[in-house]
C-alpha cells in the first residue's frame, strides 16, 4: 500500500518537484519504505510516491514507474489481485516485453499501453488509485477502484491540478490557498462524514468510486467516467431466482473462497482482524481451511462488558486454531489517540468506532504488515437490522396522510428520551431490550418523512437538515435523496450504503486508521464479483426468519458452531456516551465553550451547548451529535494554522 500525489502545470514550472517533494512527505505513514519524484519541468508535470513493500521487494517494484517505450509514467497505491492472469493475457495477445521484476504496478502499465485505460479498468480486480501521465497527449488520467477502498483527492488550486491520496499532502504544499467548504461541512455534521464527490475544502474533490478522469488541460478539464456499476435492481436475479438454499450457499462459498486465496498473495506477513461477529469470523474460516500453518488473528477488547466482543473472537480462534493476540482498549487510551485523530483522519471523520479500528491496526502492524478483513457484509448481504426495521415502519406508516404522522412525532417527542426509558422501564424485560428513550425519540425524527429515502437517510443521520446547525448554509442546498423506485425497500437501502456509506464511512476509516500504523488492510467480501453476486440474490434469499446475511451465516457454520457467533449484532462501538459524561469531559468542554464556537463562527452556538447540556444531564443522548461538532472542531484546532 502506498500515497500518491502529483501537481500538473500548464506553465514552465520548475517548483513543481519541490511542491510534490512536500506533498510525499506528508504521505510517509502510507509509505515508509521508499518514497520519490519524477518530474518533466516542459510539461510542468511532478508524479510523487511513497512505497509500503508488500509486492516486489525489490527496485523493480518503484515508483513513480516510467512504461518501456517511456511515453507513460504512473503513481499507484494499492493491490491488483489478479496481475498474474493480467499479465499471461497480455502476454497471449502479443504483447512482447522482458519484465522487469513482477509488480501488479509493471503489469498495470503494460495493460495501460496495450488496451488503454476503459478496457484496463475493466480487466482489474483489486483495490486501486492511480495516476498515469501519457507524455504524448499531454494528458493525466485518475482512476479508483469499484468499492472505493483506496482514496484519492483531486482538484485546480490556482492554476495548477493536483491530486494526491490524502488531504494533508494537498495541504502541505497549498494549505494557504484552500478554504472550507460550509456545504459540506452542514454534510460532514449530518452524516459524520464528508461524502463524495465533495471534500471538506472548496474545490477539492473526491474521485467516486468505479471511476476515472482525464484532464488535458484547464480549459479541457473533463467530468469522471464511471467504468462500473451494480447491476440495476432485478437484473441478475434470474440466475439464482430458482436456486435451492444449498446452491445459493455453495455459489457464495466458492466465489468468497476464491477471493480470500487471491488477498492472501503476499511477501510480507499476513493476518487478519477478527472481531468475534460472522463477517471475520468467515473470513479468518476460509483463510485458515486455505493455510498450512496457523494464521495470525487479532481483536480489541472493551473493558465494558456490553461492548466487548473479545471472549467471542478469542473462542472462534481457538476453534480455528489461529495465533490469537488481544488488546483492552480502555478510556485512558481513547484520551491519549484523540489528539491525533485530526492528523490521521485529515479531513474531519466522526466515525466514534475510529479508534480501536487505529488501535487494533498499531497493534497488528506490530507482527505483520497485511490483514484482512470482514468490511462490507453488512451491506452486500443485508445484516443490518436497520434494514428491516426501516422496511417494516415505513410499509406501516406509508399510507397514513403526512399531517397525522407529524402530529405522531410531536406527541412522541411530548416525552424526553430519559423520560420515554421511565416508561419502558416497566415493560416486560424481552420488550425493554428493543424499546428504550432513544429509539423512541429517534423514530419520532422520521416519521415525517416524505419517502423510504428521506426516512433512511434521516435515519443514517445525526444531525437532521432542518436542525440548521451550521451558520451561513441554506437549508435548501443540503442534499435531498430520492429513490426513484422502491420495489425492494430492503435492496434499495443496501445500494445507498454501497455507494455512500461504505465508501465515505467505514473504508475511510478502515484505510485512514491502518495506513497511519504502515499497515496494508484487504477486504475479500469487496471482491467486486462477490459484490455482483450478492446484489444478484433476492432480500428474500438474504433474509430468512427476520436475520440478515443468511449466506454467510449458512457457510460459517461449515466451519464454526452455531453457538459461537449466534447472538445480536453488537457492532463495533466505543462507549461514547458514558465517556463524553466522564473521561472525555473536560476535553470536550474546553472545544465547546460558547465563546470559542461565537468567535470561530461555524456553528448556532445556543444549539450546540443545549445539546451538550442535555447530554450532561441525562435528559438526552447526544453523543453522536456531539462527537460529529467535537471532530470538526478538533479538526479545525490543528488546521487553522
Amino acid at each position: 500500500m502506498c500515497g500518491i500525489a502529483g501537481v500538473v502545470g500548464w506553465k514552465l514550472d520548475q517548483q513543481g518537484s519541490v511542491a510534490v517533494g512536500k506533498m510525499v512527505d506528508a504521505l510517509i505513514h502510507r509509505g515508509p519504505d521508499d518514497g520519490a519524484v519524477w518530474s518533466d519541468a516542459d510539461s510542468g508535470v511532478s508524479l510523487g510516491h511513497r512505497r509500503l513493500s508488500i509486492l516486489e521487494l525489490s527496485v523493480h517494484g518503484s515508483q513513480p514507474m516510467v512504461s518501456d517505450d517511456e511515453r507513460y509514467v504512473i503513481v499507484f497505491n494499492g493491490e491488483i489481485y489478479n496481475f498474474n492472469e493480467l499479465r499471461e493475457k497480455l502476454i497471449t495477445s502479443g504483447l512482447t516485453r522482458v519484465w522487469r521484476g513482477h509488480s501488479d504496478t509493471e503489469v498495470l502499465l503494460a495493460a495501460l499501453g496495450a488496451w488503454g485505460v476503459q478496457k484496463t479498468l475493466e480487466n482489474l480486480v483489486g483495490m486501486f488509485a492511480f495516476a498515469v501521465w501519457d507524455k504524448v497527449s499531454k494528458t493525466i488520467t485518475l482512476a479508483r477502484d469499484r468499492m472505493g477502498e483506496k482514496p484519492l483527492y483531486y482538484g485546480i488550486v490556482g492554476n495548477r491540478f493536483v491530486f494526491s491520496s490524502e488531504l494533508k499532502a494537498i495541504k502541505a504544499a497549498f494549505g494557504s490557498d484552500l478554504r472550507i467548504d460550509r456545504h459540506a461541512l452542514a454534510k460532514f455534521v449530518r452524516y459524520g462524514y464528508v461524502p463524495a464527490p465533495e471534500s471538506i475544502y472548496e474545490g477539492i474533490k473526491k474521485l467516486e468510486p468505479a471511476h476515472y478522469l482525464n484532464v488535458g488541460s484547464l480549459s479541457s478539464a473533463q467530468e469522471p467516467v464511471s467504468y462500473w456499476s451494480l447491476p440495476p435492481a432485478g437484473e441478475l436475479k434470474h440466475e439464482l431466482s430458482q436456486a435451492s438454499d444449498k446452491e445459493v450457499v455453495d455459489v457464495v462459498g466458492q466465489r468468497l473462497s476464491a477471493a480470500v486465496k487471491s488477498q492472501m498473495i503476499a511477501d510480507v506477513p499476513l493476518g487478519a482482524f477478527l472481531s468475534g461477529g460472522v463477517d471475520s469470523s468467515l473470513i479468518v474460516s476460509l483463510m485458515q481451511s486455505q493455510s498450512s500453518t496457523s494464521i495470525n488473528t487479532y481483536t480489541i477488547g472493551f473493558n465494558e462488558p456490553e461492548f466487548d466482543e473479545a471472549p467471542y473472537a478469542k473462542a472462534i480462534a481457538k476453534h480455528l486454531g489461529t495465533n490469537h493476540t488481544e488488546f483492552y482498549l480502555s478510556a485512558d487510551d481513547a484520551v491519549s489517540i484523540i489528539p491525533h485523530l485530526p492528523e490521521i483522519y485529515d479531513e474531519p471523520f466522526a466515525d466514534s468506532s475510529q479508534i480501536p479500528t487505529i488501535l487494533v491496526s498499531r497493534m497488528t502492524k506490530q507482527h505483520v504488515s497485511v490483514a484482512l478483513s470482514g468490511d462490507g457484509g453488512d451491506e452486500l448481504f443485508a445484516g443490518y437490522p436497520r434494514y428491516q426495521i426501516t422496511a417494516g415502519l415505513w410499509e406501516r406508516i406509508k399510507k397514513l396522510p403526512l399531517p397525522a404522522r407529524q402530529v405522531m412525532a410531536y406527541s412522541l417527542r411530548s416525552l424526553s428520551s430519559k423520560g420515554w426509558d421511565n416508561v419502558c422501564s416497566i415493560l416486560p424485560g424481552s420488550l425493554r431490550t428493543k424499546v428504550n428513550g432513544r429509539r423512541i425519540y429517534r423514530m419520532s425524527e422520521l416519521l415525517g418523512s416524505e419517502n423510504l429515502a428521506q426516512m433512511y437517510t434521516g435515519l443514517m443521520s445525526q444531525w437532521q437538515s432542518t436542525d440548521n446547525v451550521v451558520l451561513g448554509v441554506d437549508a435548501q442546498r443540503q442534499d435531498v435523496v430520492s429513490w426513484e423506485s422502491a420495489v425492494d425497500y430492503v435492496e434499495e437501502m443496501r445500494r445507498w450504503d454501497v455507494s455512500q456509506y461504505l465508501p465515505d464511512d467505514l473504508l475511510v476509516k478502515v484505510d485512514r486508521g491502518a495506513m497511519s500504523a504502515s499497515l496494508e488492510t484487504r477486504a475479500p467480501l469487496l471482491d467486486h464479483r462477490v459484490a455482483e453476486l450478492a446484489f444478484s440474490l433476492s432480500s428474500d434469499q438474504l433474509i430468512k426468519n427476520g436475520v440478515g446475511k443468511w449466506p454467510l451465516r449458512e457457510l460459517l457454520k461449515r466451519y464454526v458452531p452455531t453457538s459461537f457467533f449466534d447472538r445480536p449484532k453488537a457492532g463495533f462501538s466505543i462507549p461514547l456516551a458514558q465517556w463524553l459524561r466522564g473521561p472525555l469531559k473536560e476535553w470536550a468542554e474546553d472545544l465547546l465553550t460558547e465563546e470559542r464556537l461565537k468567535r470561530e463562527g461555524y456553528f448556532d452556538s445556543q444549539k450546540i451547548r443545549s445539546a451538550w447540556l442535555q447530554h450532561q444531564n441525562g435528559t438526552y443522548d447526544r453523543s453522536l451529535h456531539l462527537w460529529n461538532i467535537l471532530m470538526f472542531q478538533s479538526w479545525l484546532d490543528k488546521n487553522s494554522h
